[in-house]
């Protein structure tokens, strides 16, 4: 897999930060990331404050981050993502001749004299398509822009990622574990060694946990498909050598 960028998520919202609103896009990140062995570098989570808007859009373009940005790119006064985002990529703010056309095709008069402002972006962006109410997302430079609706957000979230990042991560990425049973980690702690210098190129995770009183490890590989099925394969026989009791393929066992 070759190497990507930092991923981040920006969360822009009051309503968030108060609890009067509950994310949801940080998972719904995080769920479409995964299956492709992507994970994320970094969140923030701001308020309807212009000065940190624009100062975590300049960050986040100056580590030449990827960024998935949710919320404030509405027409009403404390929606100010549009605005800074122009600021932070020094390109002026620009209404957006097909963004605008597609507000009036979806409201007809109703588009003016607010609705319409929902398309004045930074020059020279591209449009993300909104399949709820058809006012359009926008990116540019690796960083998309999408509004903090989840209804809305999270399929264009999808767009994103089938159209402009579709060659991002691999679809030979794959992720396999056991749940060890009774053992602690200190116990498997020269196998984990050994396997991870065998089997360099993939990534060993080993997760703790207790049911009641049980001891439970989830321990297993993330990597290339072929790679993982002969690292888990090996876990497993180890495993049996030094009987270890494991389950495999189960969220959760049940001892």
């Amino acid at each position: 897999m070759s190497p990507v960028p930092p991923i981040g998520v920006v969360i822009i919202g009051d309503e968030i930060l108060s609890g009067r609103r509950k994310d949801t896009h940080l998972a719904a990140v995080i769920e479409r990331l995964a299956p492709r062995g992507l994970r994320l570098s970094w969140v923030q989570m701001i308020g309807d404050e212009e000065r940190l808007i624009e100062s975590t859009l300049r960050a986040s373009l100056a580590a030449g981050s990827i960024a998935f940005c949710f919320g404030g790119i509405g027409a009403t006064p404390d929606d100010l993502t549009r605005a800074c985002a122009a600021r932070a990529f020094n390109r002026p703010l620009a209404r957006h001749p097909e963004a605008e056309r597609r507000i009036i095709a979806q409201f007809a008069d109703a588009a003016f004299p607010h609705r319409v402002h929902m398309a004045d972006f930074p020059q020279d962006v591209d449009l993300i398509p909104n399949p709820v109410n058809n006012v359009a997302g926008f990116y540019l430079e690796q960083h998309f822009f999408m509004p903090g609706f989840p209804q809305m957000a999270h399929p264009m979230l999808d767009w994103i990622l089938a159209n402009p990042l579709q060659k991002l991560g691999s679809d030979h990425y794959h992720e396999q574990a056991v749940w060890t049973i009774g053992a602690s980690e200190n116990d498997l702690l020269r196998l984990m060694t050994d396997l991870c210098a065998q089997f360099p190129n993939l990534k060993l995770f080993s997760l703790p946990t207790m049911q009641g009183e049980q001891r439970l490890i989830e321990l297993g590989f993330k990597g290339a498909r072929a790679q993982v099925a002969e690292a888990m394969a090996m876990l497993q026989a180890q495993l049996d050598a030094r009987h270890v009791p494991y389950q495999v393929n189960r969220p959760q066992p049940n001892v």
